[in-house]
């Protein structure tokens, strides 16, 4: 089998063209592994406190859960990134309520274009009075 020309003839640019092809496969083949594979699954309580969604370029939804604080004590937030329009749905109907978030954290996903935190809610359910 011959071997066309402009390969023979352009060994560099090959290389590189091959070389900027991995690197895509790779970074791909990365973000759907941090994406499909949790580092961890928790919940946390607290009252939802905002719900938005945020990005110039790339949108997420985004929030903050206000984890119950001792008296005397500043108040702890949680941060948190909603990667389904339904869940946001959700929390949009239970803002300022006592709710309890289910969540999974992602390590090394790129921030902005995928949600601002790696702590990504999967599931929502309100709590009754304390």
């Amino acid at each position: 089998m011959r071997v066309p020309s402009i390969i023979r003839e352009h060994k560099l640019v090959t290389t590189l063209v091959l070389l900027i092809l991995t690197a895509i496969l790779i970074f791909v083949v990365w973000i759907y592994i941090a994406l499909n594979f949790a580092y961890s699954t928790s919940e946390q309580t607290g009252y939802l406190q905002k719900v938005s969604k945020r990005g110039w370029l790339c949108k997420s939804w985004e929030g903050e859960l206000q984890l119950t604080a001792q008296p005397g004590v500043a108040p702890e937030m949680f941060a948190f990134s909603i990667r389904s329009d339904s869940i946001a749905a959700e929390l949009n109907k239970v803002l300022g309520q006592r709710v309890v978030l289910t969540y999974q954290q992602h390590k090394g996903l790129p921030r902005k274009c995928f949600g601002e935190t790696e702590y990504f809610v999967t599931g929502v359910r309100p709590v009754g009075a304390p």
